[in-house]
């Protein structure tokens, strides 16, 4: 993990700069690599056309398709290493806005952010949030899609975390929040509602605070780290920054696609919301507790 320390926003557009300066030459790279590989890649083509027409395998072309193979998964393997640098100055240069923003909140200077602007921000999030590519046989790790964080786990400062709150009126709720600070004696974050960052902010203990995905699952090479069809889950309400008990109805095919989820709501017939679309970010394990005074799901539209 990426960790900045700075203390200008003067240094951290110089740093994103320098990131992109980087990532510039790597995607060239990249590029160069790909148009070299496709070259070797079409060489292997034309040796099987070859004996294709002589029907049979020659000890010359063995040899030359066993020299042309092992040379093709090499310069792959080069290729791949260029690949993953790139996806991490994109994450490094993700992180230094991130940390810009944390310290632009503790200087006093954060901005009032409207709804609408906020639910681009967070939807944006989503859709950029890292993929998991591992390794041939390597398994995904915890926060990635629906695997759950290590029980030791503590989330980091800027970290967006779901959050059991109790509110003025209505109870208790599960809402998007972001990590201000952790306290190891006492075992307690502090949290700010992401919509509501002027406001006091929340204390709480670890079992009020679930760590979101750092990752989304590829449901082409990860599909056990999605959540399986009719899981019950927690899920953030479209247009809305609450977490509401929801059912798994359609996983994502690639990895760009959200879950589509059944939300509860005694206010259908059904007793569920018509299927709605959730970014793999937002949708976690549900959390069962006994509390009374729980808002319903049907409150959610009206919130914002």
């Amino acid at each position: 993990m990426f960790h900045l320390n700075m203390t200008t926003a003067d240094s951290a557009a110089a740093l994103v700069e320098e990131r992109l300066k980087e990532l510039y030459h790597l995607i060239h790279q990249i590029q160069e690599e790909r148009v070299k590989n496709e070259h070797k890649l079409n060489n292997i083509s034309r040796a099987h056309e070859k004996i294709n027409q002589e029907d049979k395998m020659s000890p010359y072309y063995q040899q030359k398709l066993r020299n042309l193979y092992t040379t093709a998964v090499s310069d792959g393997e080069v290729e791949e290493e260029l690949i993953r640098k790139a996806l991490t100055k994109i994450y490094e240069i993700q992180s230094i806005r991130n940390e810009r923003s944390i310290q632009s909140r503790h200087t006093g200077i954060s901005e009032t952010i409207r709804i609408g602007a906020l639910m681009k921000m967070l939807q944006s999030s989503a859709l950029t949030l890292p993929i998991w590519v591992g390794q041939p046989g390597e398994k995904p790790p915890p926060l990635c899609g629906a695997i759950p964080a290590d029980p030791n786990y503590i989330a980091k400062v800027g970290d967006m975390v779901a959050a059991l709150v109790r509110g003025p009126e209505e109870g208790e709720n599960w809402i998007l929040a972001e990590v201000v600070s952790y306290n190891a004696a006492t075992g307690k974050y502090e949290v700010d509602d992401i919509y509501e960052q002027q406001k006091d902010r929340h204390q709480l203990s670890k079992r009020r605070v679930v760590p979101l995905p750092l990752m989304r699952a590829s449901p082409e090479s990860d599909p056990q780290a999605l959540f399986p069809k009719g899981s019950v889950v927690m899920a953030l309400y479209p247009q809305t920054t609450c977490f509401y008990k929801a059912i798994v109805n359609q996983l994502p095919v690639p990895p760009s696609d959200e879950y589509e989820v059944l939300f509860e709501d005694p206010s259908y017939a059904e007793g569920y919301s018509p299927p709605l679309n959730v970014a793999q970010r937002y949708v976690i394990s549900i959390r069962d507790r006994k509390s009374k005074g729980t808002q319903s799901t049907s409150a959610t539209t009206s919130q914002l």
